[in-house]
Formats: C-alpha cells, sequence, structure tokens
C-alpha cells in the first residue's frame, strides 16, 4: 500500500496529446512543441500519453458525467423525478432528447479522448523510438518495451471510451486513424456496435501482450490486467443483448437482439477474465469497505480489488465522494467541519437494502440514510449534527470526503474536485465475468466458476452464509441468477446495474417491479393494497409470508449518542459506536464506519418491518427511552386524490408511469400502452436506453448522421 501522490492537472492540451500532471504528468505549456520533435524524445512522448489521461479526468466524462448523469435508474441507482411532462435532459428517468446538452458535453469529451489517443499511438508506433536500437544505433525489429507500454495505455484509454460510447449511444462513428490524417473535413461514418467492438478486441490482444503488470506498475495506469479485463468486459456486452434500430420505422423504438455467434464473445470474455485470474496478482484481501474507504483517503493498493482506477486530482479534478456519499450542508460558503461541502446527489433505490440477504456487510455500508448540516447551538455558535434521511432514495456511501482523515481532507471551503480515484475495473468484476460466462458455456457452473462467485460473495459475509452456494448451484439458471444478483450487491455506484440489466434482456421486468415497489408503498400509505405485493415479495426473494413491501416500517427510531444517557451495558455498545463501529438491532457489533469523528446514528426498524414494540429494542440497548429520536418514512401518499406522489409516478417516465386517474402506463415505441399487469412480463416493450445523437452534432454532419428509437 502507498498513499497516492500522481496528481493530473488539466493545464494546456493541445493537438498533439500534450497533457499536464505534477510529479509524473508534470509538463511545459505544449504550444512550443512539433509532432517531429515529441516523437523522438521519450520524455515527450510520456508527456503525451499523459494527454490522453488528461482527457479522461474531465467532468464531463469520467470525471462526473460518467459517475453521476448517466447512471439510469434502476432497483439500485435512482434519481428522483417529480416532472409529470417530457424533459430533455431527464436521462436517468428513459426520458431525454438530442437537445439534452449533457449528451453534447459527453459525446464531444469522448471523441475528444479518441482523437488524442489515436494521435499518440499512430505517432508513437511510427517514432524511430519504437524500436530498441543496436550497438551502432541503428533501428531493430524489436520493440521498445517502454514505448510498447505507454501505446498500450493510450490504446485502453481508447477502448474505453469508444465502448463506453458504443453501450450509451449504440452504433458510432468509429476510426482509430487521427483527424488530420483522414482529412479534417471527413465525416466519420457510422458503424455497426459489432465491428467496432471486434475491433476494440483485436486492438487489445495485441496491446496486452507487451503491457507491464499491475505486479510492477500502479493501478493508476493501464496494465497488461486491466487490458485483459477490458477485452472481457467488451466481449461480455457483445455477446449480450442491445437494443438494434428498426431503419425502416425511425419513430419505432427498436427492438432487443444478440448475436448468433454471442457463445464466440463469451469464450472471449471467460478466456481473458481467466487470464487476468491465473495471473494471481490481484485479491479480494481486502475488506469490501476498506477499498472504497482507501480510495477515499487517496491510498492506492496494487494487488488487491481495483485493477484500473481513474487517476483524479486533489482540488483539480474529479467529484468523486462529492457527488456520493452523505449530503454535508454549508453556511456561507464553509462547512464547520474541515471537509467542504458535500453535494450526496447521486443516490441509491429506497427499496435497495431490501433486497439483500441477511449478513451482507455491503448493505451497512453502502445504504446511508443520514446525513449532516449545521445549526446554531446554545452558545450563538455554529455546529453540525447528523440528521435521519427518510426521502425517495438513500445515500450511496461508498465514497465520501467525509471518510477522508482530517489530517488530509480538502478544507471547510472546498466542494468538488475531490482528486478520489474511481474504480472503472475491478478483480470482483473480473471473477463474476469469468463465473457467468463459465457458467454459460459449461451449460452449468464449473468447479472455478463456483470459486470465484463464492470468493466476491464470502468478503461480504463477515460471518458466513450457510446456504448460499447449495442454491446458486442447482442449477445453470439459479446460477446466473446468483451472479447477476452478486454484481448487484457489489457495484452500487459503478454505472453497472442498468448495463447489466441491458445485456441480459431484463431491464424492462425490473423497471416494472422497480416502479411498483414506490407505486404500492405510496398506495398504502393512502389506505389501498395494489394487489401487487405478493409479486413484489416472492420476486425480491421474501417467500416466508413476511415480505416487506407490505410491511414497510412507517416509523424508524435512531439514536444521536449522549454519554450521559447511557447506562453500564448501554456504555460497552456507546464505546464500540463511538470509535465508528455500526451496531445493528441485536445489539452486535457488525462493522465500522469510515468517519471516526463525526457522529452517526443507530437506526433501529430501518431494514425490516418492526418485530418488537421499540421499548424493547431500548432494553435491549441499554439506553434510556428519552434518547430515541423517530421519523416517518415511505409518506408518499397524496390524500387529496388516493394517489401516491408525483415523485413515486414518473421517476420511471420514459418507461413506465401512473397517471392522475391511478391508470399504469408502460411506453411501446413512444405511445402510452394500458399496463397489463405481471401477466405481461414475457411481452414487455424493449427499454430505450440508447441515448440520442446531440442534435448539433446531426446537425454537422450534413444529414450523414441520423437518429432512431423515436428520437
Amino acid at each position: 500500500m502507498k498513499m497516492k501522490f500522481k496528481n493530473i492537472l488539466l493545464i494546456g492540451v493541445a493537438s498533439l496529446a500534450l497533457g499536464a500532471c505534477n510529479d509524473y504528468l508534470d509538463v511545459e505549456a505544449p504550444s512550443k512543441y512539433t509532432v517531429e520533435f515529441v516523437y523522438t524524445q521519450k520524455s515527450e512522448v510520456e508527456r503525451a500519453l499523459n494527454g490522453v489521461y488528461a482527457q479522461a479526468l474531465v467532468g464531463d466524462l469520467y470525471g462526473n458525467a460518467y459517475q453521476k448523469s448517466f447512471i439510469l435508474n434502476s432497483d439500485v441507482d435512482m434519481a428522483i423525478s417529480s416532472q409529470s411532462a417530457h424533459q430533455h435532459a431527464t436521462y436517468q428517468r428513459l426520458d431525454c432528447d438530442d437537445e439534452g446538452g449533457e449528451i453534447l458535453k459527453f459525446w464531444t469529451a469522448a471523441y475528444r479522448l479518441i482523437e488524442y489517443a489515436n494521435i499518440m499511438v499512430k505517432s508513437a508506433e511510427a517514432s524511430p523510438l519504437y524500436y530498441t536500437l543496436d550497438d551502432e544505433g541503428n533501428a531493430t525489429t524489436t520493440p521498445d518495451p517502454e514505448m510498447v507500454q505507454w501505446v498500450g495505455e493510450a490504446k485502453c484509454l481508447r477502448a474505453m471510451a469508444y465502448h463506453d460510447l458504443v453501450v450509451m449511444f449504440g452504433d458510432v462513428p468509429f476510426s482509430f486513424e487521427p483527424t488530420n490524417d483522414r482529412g479534417a473535413s471527413v465525416m466519420l461514418p457510422v458503424t455497426d456496435r459489432e465491428e467496432i467492438q471486434k475491433a476494440l478486441i483485436a486492438d487489445l490482444q495485441t496491446a496486452a501482450v507487451g503491457m507491464s503488470s499491475t505486479a510492477s506498475t500502479t493501478v493508476e495506469r493501464c496494465s497488461k490486467e486491466f487490458a485483459q479485463a477490458l477485452i472481457a468486459r467488451i466481449a461480455l456486452t457483445a455477446g449480450g443483448y442491445s437494443l438494434r434500430p428498426n431503419k425502416e420505422n425511425p419513430r419505432a423504438y427498436g427492438s432487443m437482439q444478440r448475436p448468433a455467434n454471442y457463445q464466440e464473445y463469451y469464450r472471449i470474455a471467460r478466456d481473458y477474465s481467466d487470464s487476468v485470474i491465473t495471473a494471481a496478482t490481484h485479491s479480494l484481501r481486502q475488506p469490501y469497505q476498506d477499498v472504497f474507504v482507501n480510495e477515499c483517503n487517496y491510498q492506492v493498493i496494487n494487488n488487491d480489488d481495483p485493477i484500473f482506477e481513474i487517476p483524479f486530482a486533489k482540488n483539480s479534478t474529479g467529484n468523486t465522494g462529492y457527488a456520493q456519499g452523505p449530503t454535508y450542508s454549508d453556511y456561507e460558503g464553509a462547512t464547520v467541519g474541515v471537509w467542504g461541502k458535500c453535494d450526496g446527489g447521486t443516490r441509491l433505490n429506497a427499496f435497495y437494502r431490501f433486497l439483500f440477504r441477511n449478513g451482507d456487510s455491503r448493505r451497512e455500508f453502502v445504504n446511508g440514510l443520514w446525513y449532516y448540516s449545521y445549526y446554531t447551538n446554545s452558545e450563538g455558535n455554529l455546529a453540525d449534527s447528523v440528521y435521519i434521511r427518510n426521502d425517495y432514495t438513500v445515500h450511496n456511501n461508498k465514497w465520501s470526503k467525509l471518510w477522508t482523515q482530517p489530517g488530509a481532507a480538502l478544507g471547510n471551503t472546498t466542494t468538488g474536485s475531490t482528486g478520489i480515484n474511481y474504480p472503472y475495473m475491478r478483480y470482483a468484476d473480473v471473477l463474476l465475468m469469468y463465473a457467468e460466462t463459465a457458467n454459460e458455456l459449461n451449460g452449468g457452473p464449473t468447479d472455478k466458476a463456483i470459486d470465484c462467485l463464492m470468493q466476491v460473495h464470502n468478503r461480504a459475509f463477515l460471518e458466513g452464509d450457510s446456504t448460499f452456494q447449495g442454491e446458486a448451484t442447482a442449477s445453470k439458471e439459479t446460477f446466473q441468477k446468483a451472479v447477476m444478483d452478486e454484481r448487484k450487491w457489489e457495484f452500487a455506484g459503478e454505472n453497472m446495474r442498468w448495463r447489466d440489466l441491458v445485456r441480459t434482456n431484463t431491464y424492462g421486468q425490473e423497471l416494472v417491479y422497480s416502479f411498483l415497489r414506490y407505486y404500492s408503498a405510496g398506495m398504502q400509505n393512502v389506505g389501498s393494497f395494489t394487489g401487487y405485493e405478493d409479486a413484489i415479495n416472492e420476486h425480491d426473494g421474501y417467500t416466508d409470508g413476511n415480505g416487506y413491501i407490505d410491511n414497510l416500517p412507517s416509523r424508524v427510531y435512531y439514536h444521536t449518542y449522549n454519554i450521559d444517557e447511557v447506562n453500564a451495558y448501554g456504555m460497552r455498545m456507546y464505546r464500540a459506536q463511538l470509535y465508528g463501529y455500526h451496531v445493528d438491532d441485536n445489539g452486535n457489533v457488525r462493522q465500522q464506519y469510515p468517519n471516526q469523528s463525526m457522529q452517526s446514528l443507530r437506526i433501529y426498524n430501518a431494514y425490516k418491518p418492526m418485530s418488537s414494540p421499540i421499548t424493547s429494542a431500548i432494553t435491549r440497548g441499554g439506553f434510556k427511552a428519552k434518547s430515541w429520536l423517530n421519523a416517518d418514512f415511505y409518506k408518499w401518499g397524496n390524500e387529496a386524490n388516493g394517489q401516491p406522489v408525483d415523485q413515486c409516478k414518473y421517476s420511471f417516465y420514459g418507461y413506465i408511469r401512473c397517471d392522475d386517474g391511478g391508470n399504469l402506463w408502460i411506453i411501446r415505441d413512444g405511445a402510452l400502452t394500458q399496463f397489463a399487469g405481471l401477466s405481461s412480463l414475457n411481452n414487455l416493450p424493449p427499454v430505450r436506453y440508447i441515448l440520442p445523437y446531440p442534435g448539433t452534432v446531426i446537425q454537422r454532419s450534413s444529414g450523414e448522421y441520423k437518429n432512431y428509437y423515436g428520437y
């Protein structure tokens, strides 16, 4: 383990793909350099590569948009909307158009990264430095290892950008040639996504051979293992379902299709994920929570779960830990504590915490039900305090500026640009990709596939989960479900869940259930059951007749710690919590909270229906009755019309919604059709997750580019 010290700075990046970084990315103003000079000086070639990295860090791409704007709504990640009409930029609820400004920004930033990488790759491979020299100074046919590594890194970054464009936009303009080489006036043709994926896989297969392992480099740079893992991710996506356009009818949303030869892509994904596993350079030794808390403390761990972390710079790039985590309000531009304002707007579905198995430590860590704000104390001074979050969503506590140790905090006037790394690729993903593809290709789980799944699962279950493996391995279908469930629990906030649902052609079904959870909770609040409750409970794994959706806790109790109110038994509990440990409803110490210098809440009755009176909990916890506060939860009904509030009705607006008359509608090719109930799950329309080409880009193409999917 070592402390992060490499700070990428965006300071003047010109067409030569020159960038700037503190320490290893520190360059002078690039305007004085020519291509001929840059690619005959090794130090300048490396600086050119750093310019490619710098393009990945901008807020319009991986610095913010990838982490926030374009994580679409699902049963895991969630952005609430109360808008009852179409909006230009409501991407998360699957309702937007080509005028959405964030789309153009993301598109432009991605292609800028690609252009810088194209220049870097082509120029470096043509450079005399690309080959080693003999004793007489003549170039040999043996590539120079350092140059090969640098070219490989640029190819990985290029493949990242193209892969995410394909997932989000479908068929897109594609070329490995720099703009000037193909003619600046030549408009790139739109290329079928499968051809792009094939080209990316082949390019990375070549690059990976000569790249350095993470055993000898940092996970803040692209490595052999990252190249191999990225091949697996691209291949798994290529072999899965995606929304294909109906070019005969551009107003139609299209249809979900997968390649006839999808198993060939699954073999590639299996083999390249296996290469990463066999290399044995990564593991899951760190506790789950520590992976992300270490990132928040600028610690770079090179031999554990992270395979490639996008390397942001403190006070310069990246909103990781500002967008996620608890909200922390400021007063006149400053917070009471040393961390600075936290937005906390990147949230999780309110029902996500009910979808975990009992004993899963990820549930307690990731689902954040509290936030911080200031108040005026009895002495007239500002102080901060912790409050319960009784909202339509919960905070994603994987990352937060507040998890940073006070001595390394950014300061009480800061906001974003946290410099906290974001894990674009983790070993847990590789293990689960192997498990999924091996199961599919074998017609059932292999021993190694089972081992890969259990490595991920066991890390999260501190006291074991005795029945999981038997249930998971009963058949090919149960194992596939177990892998998908594990991914659901593992990757909240990592822009994974909606993509997994797309490629497995289950997005529509999960959106229906996600909508019905909110709808049912709102209807119960006005005294009505919808009739969907039993089906929701069964879908979510509650088969004992004690499901959560029709037994939601309407009142949640919580305790802020006051040492004078704790008895002898409670003192043990209090000390555990004072030093940052979470204690569950039964009084068991489970795990450590990331920030041990700020208050957190002991929350009772938030994860399951209340099974005993609150007085029982007080006695068991050893706290006096006056110590317990309470808050009303799930007050989501509009008593005036007997319907759920708009947040429940319109947060999945582009796929399923409710009108003021209580009618449920699902959207098929842009038209409202009456929702036919859960019996219609086998005949759901496709989800229009594909984003439109930006209107500006279409205009500039002089008609060469055209939107389909009903845009």
